[in-house]
């Protein structure tokens, strides 16, 4: 059987004797690979290979790093199809949407080749007497990655390309249900010209993400998963004096008034609630028409979409949407659609129980859609994370506006609507980190920055752009004075008096 081992100082690096985790094939339910779950000790290899390798990476000048940079972009690109099949086949991901993994991380490869801009630092002559002020951004050292399973590929780019444009060392620690890209990625790297020990993987559970945490040599972790691991990441990296940014669940909502385009509505919430089977924190798992008409108007023309959707193994060009990544997580989305149930909403479709011929044993579930929820039932407060779909009908603009502000995550949040003021005063009142106006999915572009409120997001700096650049450097600022060598000039540089 195959096995994933960790990739330290530019090669593999197996771990004799290590706690073994099965990697299962998520269309037929079969294990396919195991990956090896390393101890605090193991990490410490990957420590002292950063170590030795981030003092040279740093004092690499910023157009070198750029070059190694554009060349990563280059083989990711030139091997994009290999990656897309590896990631189909641990995650369960139909290949178009593989291949949307990768060049969303691939966007922010590019963003970060262009490091030698975005380190400049600020300069004022004569801020005094004689006196200039300038400020340099700096590698922290050594930063860490924690990343789930929903995207192996795009989640790891975001953080391992700024962290290592900046100059610094990066350790990943990604999920255990699909390890491979990660570590097809590290060896591209090498490939490109990243030094060894500049990017180190890792795999583990939860004792490595403690590890990880506690660990002094490494000066900043950033983190995407549920938001009670990202809360607990957070409070635990800061308590060991880390910077921490952590990256929490969701619950994105779509309000649609009665003026909205109802044929692009329904075309783009399908693919935002069902797309990749759900398991997205950017999915749209909740729907929120204004007036009954246009609630009843939603669901028929919905209805008829839902009707089209195909879900099948990764590989079939004519699928929509593949299986979930675990039978576990497939039982555990299931219980909430009961949950619903139980709840009192209406169940519209229910895609329990669908079987893929030839495929019995997979990870699969139809489109789901449940009517009539309400803001006091658990299955509307959890973030369900899989193709469910449910409709919280809403009377006013008022009532649809606070539904989203409420609740306790505030990753993203999409209106649709024809009128430009309800659409501006939307964006602006509604508290959710994340907005699109008639866009599903409002992920922002490489050089904007990705983040979410509330519980959603854990930490002041978002998720690549400059706010990555941000996270992963320190500013020093320097006043400097040079004296002619001639009389001493009578001037006091005493705080708080400086003339």
């Amino acid at each position: 059987m195959r096995s994933v081992h960790h990739f330290i100082h530019g090669q593999s690096a197996p771990q004799p004797g290590a706690r073994l985790s099965d990697i299962l094939n998520p269309a037929t339910g079969a294990v396919q690979a195991q990956v090896e779950l390393a101890t605090a000790a193991h990490l410490q290899k990957a420590v002292d290979s950063a170590l030795s390798a981030q003092p040279e990476w740093a004092a690499t000048n910023p157009q070198r790093r750029a070059r190694v940079m554009f060349r990563f972009k280059e083989l990711i690109e030139q091997n994009m199809d290999e990656l897309a099949l590896l990631l189909s086949s641990e995650h369960g991901k139909v290949l178009a949407d593989a291949k949307g993994d990768i060049q969303r991380g691939l966007e922010v490869v590019e963003f970060a080749c262009g490091i030698p801009h975005l380190l400049k630092g600020e300069y004022t002559q004569g801020a005094g007497p004689g006196i200039d002020v300038y400020s340099m951004r700096q590698p922290l050292g050594i930063a860490a990655g924690i990343t789930p399973f929903n995207f192996p590929a795009m989640i790891p780019l975001w953080m391992s390309a700024m962290a290592i444009a900046c100059g610094n060392a990066f350790i990943l620690k990604p999920s255990e249900r699909d390890p491979s890209v990660p570590v097809r990625l590290a060896e591209l790297a090498i490939e490109a010209g990243i030094p060894a020990g500049i990017l180190n993987v890792v795999h583990g559970d939860k004792e490595m993400v403690d590890a990880i945490l506690d660990h002094p040599a490494i000066k900043a972790v950033s983190f995407v998963g549920s938001s009670d691991i990202a809360n607990y990441v957070y409070a635990r990296g800061a308590q060991n004096g880390k910077r921490v940014q952590a990256m929490g669940g969701a619950k994105n909502h779509g309000i649609i008034l009665p003026d909205a385009d109802m044929d692009q509505a329904v075309a783009d919430i399908v693919g935002a609630a069902y797309g990749s089977a759900g398991e997205r924190c950017m999915a749209l798992p909740v729907v929120v028409p204004v007036g009954e008409a246009t609630a009843d108007a939603f669901r028929a023309k919905l209805l008829d979409a839902i009707e089209t959707l195909r879900p099948g193994i990764p590989t079939d060009p004519d699928a929509q949407y593949g299986p979930l990544v675990t039978g576990v997580h497939k039982a555990r989305v299931e219980s909430y659609i009961q949950m619903a149930a139980d709840e009192g909403a209406e169940i519209v479709v229910d895609g329990r129980g669908f079987s893929l011929q030839g495929y019995e044993e997979g990870f699969y579930l139809a489109p789901t859609l449940i009517d009539r929820v309400t803001p006091d039932m658990k299955s509307y407060q959890d973030e369900i994370f899989g193709p469910v779909l449910q409709i919280l009908r809403a009377q006013s603009f008022e009532e649809a506006l606070s539904y989203p502000s409420k609740h306790q995550y505030g990753n993203g949040v999409a209106i649709f609507t024809r009128n430009g003021d309800y659409a501006r005063k939307f964006a602006a009142d509604v508290e959710v980190g994340m907005v699109g106006v008639n866009v599903p999915i409002p992920v922002p572009v490489a050089y904007h920055s990705f983040g979410g409120w509330k519980r959603s997001g854990f930490g002041d700096l978002d998720q690549y752009g400059m706010d990555g650049v941000r996270f992963y450097t320190r500013t020093k600022k320097i006043t400097q004075r040079w004296p002619d060598g001639g009389a001493v000039i009578d001037q006091s540089f005493v705080i708080p008096t400086m003339k």
